[in-house]
C-alpha cells in the first residue's frame, strides 16, 4: 500500500511539474503571438503606405498616346 501511495505521489508530482512547464510555455507563446501580431500590423501599415506612394507616383506619370507602328515604304510597295 505504501508503495502504491509513493508511486501515485510521484505521478502527481510529475503531473504538477508538467502542468507548470506547459503554463510557462503557454505564456511564452502568448507573448510571441502578441509580438507577431503587432509586427504584422506594422508591416501591413507600411505596405499600405508604400501602395499609396506608388499610386501617387503613377498618377503623376504622363499618359502616353497609343503608338502606331511605323509603316515601312518597302512593305507597301
Amino acid at each position: 500500500m505504501s508503495s502504491e501511495f509513493h508511486q501515485l505521489s510521484e505521478k502527481v508530482a510529475q503531473l504538477a511539474a508538467l502542468t507548470q512547464s506547459l503554463r510557462r510555455e503557454n505564456a511564452d507563446l502568448r507573448l510571441n503571438v502578441s509580438a507577431l501580431t503587432t509586427e504584422n500590423a506594422e508591416l501591413a501599415r507600411r505596405m499600405e503606405e508604400a501602395h499609396q506612394r506608388v499610386e501617387a507616383l503613377l498618377e503623376k506619370l504622363p499618359v502616353a498616346a497609343p503608338t502606331t507602328p511605323a509603316i515601312n515604304e518597302e512593305e507597301t510597295a
